[in-house]
């Protein structure tokens, strides 16, 4: 599996031929639109930060997409994705939550999750994290100090921060005691199984 990171919450993860996309960036999005051609697209909010749909229909490729939750499978990919009510942009909108099993691994995505008091049921669900993608930089999303507290509820074996800048990095490392020196970021996760089995809570920071 490999996981690079193209800004904001957006994520392209590969295994063989299968690529993923995680709340892929939109051309009205503030931030850099991407471009890259995805098999199954992942939509937490309808907002241009997160629903760029058509910047992931490239090439062959054209994404089954997923915004509602719900329970979906799509070739070996099982997916569970929970919507949770939240406040993006002043407006009231809905955030999808997304537990996805790939590679036998369990990978959980938080999208633009702003209360870290998640109902009780869909933590039962997320079942055992080895792959935890959370917002860290406050505002619309998670507060550092809550980022952190929820990473460590949910005991993922690796961690992947998301939606911050500098200073929130910064903060969320030193919280959470990182090892990670001055979070210089990696221009790619590639991983297996086995290697997840020898991580307990590692933060891995992705350059995007």
């Amino acid at each position: 599996m490999v996981i690079t990171h193209h800004g904001g919450q957006c994520f392209k993860v590969t295994h063989g031929d299968t690529t993923l996309a995680f709340d892929p960036i939109s051309k009205k999005s503030k931030l850099p639109a991407v471009k890259f051609g995805a098999d199954i697209a992942f939509v937490s909010m309808n907002h241009p930060d997160y629903n760029g749909i058509a910047e992931v229909t490239y090439g062959t490729k054209e994404p089954f997409v997923i915004q509602n939750a719900g329970e979906y499978e799509v070739d070996d990919v099982h997916v569970k994705a929970f919507g949770i009510p939240g406040t993006y942009g002043g407006e009231t909108r809905m955030n999808t939550l997304y537990q996805v099993r790939l590679e036998g691994s369990n990978l959980v995505f938080l999208g633009a999750l702003a209360d870290a008091e998640i109902d009780p049921k869909i933590l039962g669900e997320l079942g055992d994290i080895d792959i935890l993608f959370v917002p860290i930089g406050g505002g619309d999303v998670l507060e550092v100090p809550a980022a952190s507290k929820l990473a460590t509820k949910l005991e993922a074996k690796c961690i992947i921060p998301m939606h911050y800048d500098a200073a929130a990095l910064k903060a969320f490392l030193k919280e959470e005691g990182s090892t990670n020196g001055s979070g210089k970021p990696q221009e790619k996760l590639t991983i297996k199984k086995k290697d997840l089995a020898e991580m307990n809570s590692t933060i891995v920071v992705l350059a995007g």
